[in-house]
C-alpha cells in the first residue's frame, strides 16, 4: 500500500492547487499523505493497546471531512521526501509488528474488534485517499477522482 501511495505521491509535485473532489469529500496532496499516515497510526495504537490489554483511545482526528490550510499548501519535492521517511517508517513499523505475532494472535487477537489480521488488511485500504489524488500529469488536475478509483469510501 505505501509503495503505491507513493507511487502516485512522486507525481504530486505537478499539482496545480486545485482540491479533488470524490463523493462529497475534497482530496489533496497533503490530505491524502495526512490521511494514510493517521490511519497507520490510529490502527497501530490499537493493536499495541489490545496487545497489552489496555482499552483502545478513539482518535479525535476530523478524518476527511475537513481540508485544512495545510492541506492546501503546493506539495513540493521536500513534502515528497519527508512523505517517503514518514509512510516507510510507519510501513517499517507494521511490518515487525505484524511479525512478530504467531498466527494464533493475528487470527485470535485480544479485545474487541476485528483480528489483527484484519485490522492489517483495513489499514492497507489507506491507499482510497491518495488513489482519490491519483497520477498526474505534469501541470495539473485530472478529472472527478471517481473516475480514477473504485475503492470504497473511507470516512
Amino acid at each position: 500500500m505505501v509503495d503505491h501511495v507513493l507511487a502516485l505521491a512522486g507525481t504530486w509535485t505537478a499539482w496545480d492547487g486545485r482540491p479533488v473532489p470524490a463523493g462529497d469529500r475534497l482530496y489533496t496532496p497533503h490530505k491524502a499523505i495526512r490521511r494514510v499516515a493517521d490511519h497507520m497510526v490510529d490502527h497501530l495504537a490499537e493493536l499495541e493497546a489490545r496487545l497489552v490489554g489496555e482499552e483502545t483511545r478513539p482518535d479525535h482526528w476530523h478524518a476527511s471531512t475537513i481540508t485544512t490550510a495545510a492541506d492546501l499548501a503546493p506539495f513540493t519535492g521536500a513534502d515528497l521526501d519527508e512523505a517517503r521517511s514518514r509512510l516507510t517508517r510507519l510501513a517499517r513499523i507494521w511490518a515487525n509488528r505484524l511479525g512478530a505475532l504467531t498466527p494464533d494472535q493475528l487470527d485470535r487477537s485480544p479485545g474487541k474488534g476485528w483480528t489483527f489480521r484484519q485490522l492489517a488488511f483495513h489499514t492497507a485500504e489507506s491507499a482510497y485517499y491518495a488513489d482519490c489524488v491519483g497520477a498526474l500529469p505534469a501541470g495539473g488536475t485530472p478529472g472527478s477522482a471517481s473516475d480514477r478509483t473504485t475503492k470504497r469510501h473511507h470516512p
